[in-house]
């Protein structure tokens, strides 16, 4: 993706959809093309796309969404379903006027994204990053031992990431939006919508095996499928820059139906202007990020998220 520009500009929204509430982080560089909406998966929120928001932001402003429950937002008073959270997603899309978004789903996200396409035929391209549930592994003993599996090969970073967003969170609501995960068949759903879509996986990514996006391939109108190689399952933060290309080249429609990349092509990069200052930067916004969560206040968060989302800008994308 060529360099924007403009600096990313960042604005922090709450949503509210029958009394269900869902943040929006909202990066724009003042590029005219398709938006962006990130779906992230359970238990965690928009700062799993802190890598890849910027990326996308290149080619047209994002919308990355902290659903409710997640991300310190309040628990709804409604069962937890994908189709509870694909409410909420069409809620955002009516929200700010986009049209023809392009969804990017992780984990869970991918069947809420799912849901949102069998409901809509005016959505062209979609992306599923790490889809769920392999229903010839549904129960929670065996998706437990799949992402732990998984997850011994991720990042310290990406950890820290997810266990500060599962604190946010909470066990029981956790274990509350679990039994409707695992349920939810996204083998029979995803052939009834008619968006052009992209899936990836990383090559050690358990919960998502190879053999179920074959499946998943295989019952959809129209799909590509990639993988990224030395990737687990949350390929979406640490391995951002081969999934923005992949995406930038699902979108140009010149990419093949399969293939994959290396972990070279696809990991996100040292940064080119940090130094120790700009570490601890980034380290004091996600905790007062978190922290403005856990009191609730939003004025807080925003102001964390905006500045966090612009040190990253400067150390990895805007030009030196």
């Amino acid at each position: 993706m060529p360099p924007a520009i403009a600096p990313a500009d960042v604005d922090v929204q709450t949503i509210v959809n029958d009394g269900a509430r869902t943040r929006v982080t909202r990066m724009s560089t003042g590029t005219n093309g398709r938006p962006f909406v990130l779906i992230a998966g359970i238990g965690v929120a928009a700062t799993y796309f802190e890598f890849l928001a910027p990326l996308l932001a290149q080619e047209g402003e994002v919308f990355a969404l902290d659903l409710p429950g997640f991300g310190g937002m309040p628990h709804p008073g409604e069962a937890p379903t994908p189709a509870f959270f694909a409410d909420q997603v069409e809620a955002v899309i009516g929200r700010y006027g986009l049209e023809d978004p392009v969804l990017i789903g992780h984990s869970m996200g991918t069947q809420v994204v799912t849901e949102v396409l069998a409901r809509r035929d005016d959505l062209r391209h979609a992306v599923l990053v790490s889809p769920v549930v392999d229903e010839q592994h549904e129960t929670v003993l065996e998706q437990g031992v799949r992402f732990a599996q998984s997850t011994a090969r991720e990042s310290f970073h990406l950890a820290m990431t997810a266990l500060s967003a599962y604190l946010l969170c909470g066990m029981l609501y956790f274990l509350e939006v679990l039994p409707h995960m695992l349920r939810y068949r996204i083998s029979d759903r995803i052939g009834l919508g008619s968006a052009r879509l992209l899936l990836i996986r990383g090559e050690f990514d358990r919960p998502s095996p190879r053999r179920f996006h074959s499946r998943l391939v295989a019952a959809a109108p129209s799909a590509a499928r990639w993988e990224i190689r030395g990737a687990a399952h949350s390929i979406i933060n640490g391995h951002a820059v081969g999934v923005a290309r992949l995406v930038s080249r699902h979108l140009a429609g010149d990419l093949p139906a399969r293939g994959r990349l290396s972990s070279e092509e696809a990991a996100v990069p040292p940064a080119d202007h940090a130094d120790v200052r700009m570490v601890l930067s980034a380290i004091g916004s996600r905790f007062a990020e978190w922290f403005s969560a856990l009191r609730r206040d939003e004025d807080g968060v925003e102001r964390a998220k905006a500045r966090h989302a612009r040190l990253l800008w400067r150390a990895y994308v805007s030009p030196r």
